[in-house]
């Protein structure tokens, strides 16, 4: 797809930023990409947060004129997360907290729409996986600043199951030999990453998905072990382990009901929220289940469930157009009509 809308990008630095849990981000920055034109009104901008160890270069592929969100009609913000490797993180700062929160990564952002682009108000929060959480953990801290949130293989809070794959891959790194307590590692613990990737593949995608044999067919690996070093071992192996370690204590920890003013409670918490909320799981995500998003909309004000028919697990909410067509024309037509309500 030929980018050829206004496009831009920054850094945006925060001093020292004191985050919910305790400690300091020394000289935080948050890097920025955005894509389409501020309108005069600033009332057309889309904030796209990212998702588990992606950076905006690995986010574009939604965006454009046929994409999921149009950057001639919508003026699109990508934040890039705390440890990703491009904004401040575990992996290059020395005394990285041990726990930075959704609300952290929520107070950074919003920051940076006040300060960089004189944004109070956003027509919309899209996201995908951490980037999904951290749409609702927007709409319910700051509920009157959000019109429309659109969550995508998300929850309002991890789940217990979610849980147990996440102590799954701390653990795995935990015992590497080079680990040193703390999330802290003293070299790259390169097979405790290995597992740590194995792993991880056996979640992402659906068993459905396995006994398809669309590893094989649909991304093109001409057996098992190829496609787990390809697409898994080299990619999570290029990551720090400090920051794939950072991330997951964020995502562990994601409840958009802790906060003083809910006290842990999800319905009062989901009650708040005034934005229109679309939820979009998909039917064979092993993370975020369609029963998660099910008991969550009985408690939205103005909420709507639009299952994912996919084998594609938890990938289906983030569908390359060339490789899952079919997932992603129904997020397309989803999405678009949604921010156009």
């Amino acid at each position: 797809m030929t980018q050829d809308w206004p496009q831009a990008g920054g850094t945006f630095r925060l001093g020292d930023f004191p985050v919910a849990a305790g400690g300091m981000i020394r000289d935080c920055r948050v890097a920025w990409k955005t894509h389409g034109t501020l309108n005069a009104a600033r009332d057309n901008v889309i904030l796209y947060p990212c998702s588990y160890g992606a950076t905006d270069p690995d986010m574009a592929f939604l965006i454009g004129p046929d994409g999921i969100m149009d950057p001639t009609r919508w003026f699109i913000v990508i934040p890039n997360m705390f440890s990703n490797g491009v904004s401040s993180g575990a992996a290059d700062t020395a005394d990285w907290p041990v726990r930075v929160g959704y609300r952290d990564l929520v107070e950074a952002q919003r920051r940076l729409l006040a300060e960089v682009f004189g944004v109070e108000r956003l027509a919309g929060v899209y996201g995908f996986s951490m980037g999904a959480q951290q749409a609702y953990h927007w709409a319910a801290l700051h509920p009157d600043a959000v019109d429309r949130v659109v969550v995508v293989c998300g929850s309002a809070r991890t789940s217990v199951h979610n849980k147990v794959f996440h102590s799954g891959l701390l653990r795995t790194l935990e015992a590497a030999p080079e680990y040193l307590g703390e999330g802290r590692f003293g070299a790259e613990p390169v097979l405790a990453k290995k597992a740590f990737a194995h792993i991880y593949a056996g979640w992402a995608l659906s068993q459905d998905f396995y006994r398809a044999g669309l590893h094989l067919t649909a991304l093109g690996a001409p057996d098992l072990d190829t496609y787990l070093r390809t697409d898994w071992t080299e990619r999570m192996g290029a990551r720090p382990a400090a920051n794939l370690y950072a991330q997951l204590v964020t995502w562990y920890h994601g409840d958009i009901s802790d906060d003083p003013r809910y006290g842990g409670d999800l319905a009062t918490a989901l009650g708040a929220i005034r934005a229109r909320v679309l939820l979009l799981p998909s039917e064979t995500d092993l993370y975020f289940r369609v029963a998660d998003n099910a008991a969550e909309l009985p408690h939205l004000k103005h909420g709507a469930l639009k299952p994912i028919p996919s084998i594609w697990g938890h990938r289906a909410g983030n569908p390359h157009p060339a490789v899952i067509p079919t997932d992603f024309a129904f997020l397309k037509a989803a999405v678009r009509d949604w921010l156009e309500q």
